[in-house]
């Protein structure tokens, strides 16, 4: 459920960078933006930061999500450019290629869309219990190892032009996060080759969750999905099929690399599809974001859905430049009554008259700041190491130090396959 377009993809970055080209582009490192950055976690005068002017002093090893902390100037974020994809087959196999790819096709006004048609009967999902890591992205990287290289031929130099390799969604993660009251995170680092990998753990909180999950809710995740089959084809030239199966192993997924203030980043994210226009811009800002959402009855329904959904769908969207969030409402019976299209340069105007709502900057500043303090904290150039990145809400970010752990996230073929000389082939 994730993709869409608009007339100009690139006016919401071309808006923020033209407010700030006065940015250095290592702002972050301004001692008097940043008091809330206390880092120096290697040194041992820990407690020169203590001080009695802030209700809550943040240690040298942690960092706090106060949101205050974070109005300041929208920092740089560069264009976001598609540097390949690859595809995800019925058995999760990894392809190198666009063979997942799907096409949108605009419903009518009134779509009557019924999701739960195929539930019981026509759904095949994917195995919550296995634990993928960073494994498909890895695969992408030594599959295009070639293309990547950064200029750098030592062993113990830069493999990889980025600074941060991870999902989007760990990404989408760290934005919302200063607007969180319920779910935590775990995000375990690991350094190689100067590159800084990003990996999620599950919480215990949400382990428990899942564990624990109503029928009604698995059904509604199902919804989702359903709704893709009904707006989605094969090929620009045919049309949805809701007659089959919905099998969520099966994903298309772009690789994206772009720069937020200076951590160059490389990371991967679900592509639901992309607009069938054969004269539709390139990738990313052809694709489509494809959302469901219960129907909007009440004042105070729109407000808890500027607040709390457009936050996800904007953090989700925004980072990968995907231009276009289409979402169909749907009744308690799940049945999709309307469709709206949401442009996501456009999503932060529709919440500025919502009291207190979050702010595209206050996210895109924490994710920034969070990224400078792992490239402080996170020093030893050593996969068996992995520095564990907790927070739970109303809490401060924190970590801790793992070596040779159950932790270790890094797999063998692909640490072998970027320090050997020749292409490795990893087969999944």
């Amino acid at each position: 459920m994730d993709h869409h377009r608009l007339h100009n993809p690139t006016s919401s970055y071309r808006h923020h960078q033209s407010a700030y080209k006065r940015e250095r582009d290592d702002s972050w490192r301004s001692t008097d933006e940043n008091k809330h950055l206390k880092l120096n976690p290697h040194h041992h005068h820990h407690h020169q930061h203590q001080s009695g002017s802030t209700q809550n002093p943040v240690s040298s090893r942690s960092l706090s999500t106060r949101r205050e902390l974070y109005e300041r100037d929208f920092p740089v974020y560069k264009q976001p450019v598609e540097v390949g994809c690859f595809s995800l087959d019925s058995e999760r196999r990894f392809f190198n290629d666009r063979r997942q790819m799907r096409y949108y096709v605009e419903p009518d006004r009134n779509p009557n869309f019924d999701l739960r048609d195929g539930y019981k009967h026509r759904y095949v999902k994917r195995d919550d219990g296995v634990k993928e890591k960073l494994d498909h992205i890895l695969s992408w990287i030594v599959a295009n190892r070639s293309k990547h290289n950064s200029s750098a031929t030592t062993a113990s130099s830069r493999a990889l032009d980025a600074d941060f390799v991870t999902w989007r969604g760990h990404l989408t993660k760290l934005l919302t996060t200063p607007y969180e009251t319920r779910e935590g995170w775990l995000l375990a680092v690991t350094k190689f080759r100067g590159t800084l990998y990003i990996s999620e753990l599950e919480t215990e909180a949400a382990r428990r969750e899942q564990e624990n999950r109503t029928e009604r809710h698995e059904e509604m995740t199902y919804w989702g999905y359903k709704f893709e089959q009904y707006t989605c084809a094969d090929d620009p030239h045919s049309l949805p099929d809701p007659s089959g199966v919905v099998n969520t192993n099966e994903a298309f997924c772009t690789v994206v690399q772009t720069r937020l203030a200076d951590h160059r980043l490389l990371f991967s994210g679900e592509v639901d599809c992309r607009d069938k226009d054969p004269d539709a811009p390139a990738a990313p800002a052809c694709y489509i974001e494809l959302k469901t959402s219960a129907e909007i009855c009440t004042p105070k329904q729109r407000s808890n859905f500027h607040r709390f959904k457009l936050l996800k769908w904007w953090a989700q969207s925004f980072l990968p430049g995907v231009p276009r969030v289409v979402a169909g409402f749907r009744d308690h019976e799940g049945v999709v009554v309307s469709l709206e299209t949401f442009h996501v340069s456009k999503i932060s105007h529709l919440i500025k008259n919502e009291y207190n709502c979050w702010k595209p900057t206050v996210c895109m500043n924490f994710c920034c700041d969070f990224l400078s303090f792992v490239k402080h904290v996170a020093t030893e150039d050593n996969p068996g190491v992995v520095y564990l990145f907790s927070w739970e809400p109303r809490r401060d970010v924190t970590f801790s130090v793992h070596r040779d752990s159950h932790y270790s996230f890094l797999p063998q073929w692909y640490i072998e396959g970027m320090t050997g000389s020749g292409d490795s082939r990893h087969q999944t």
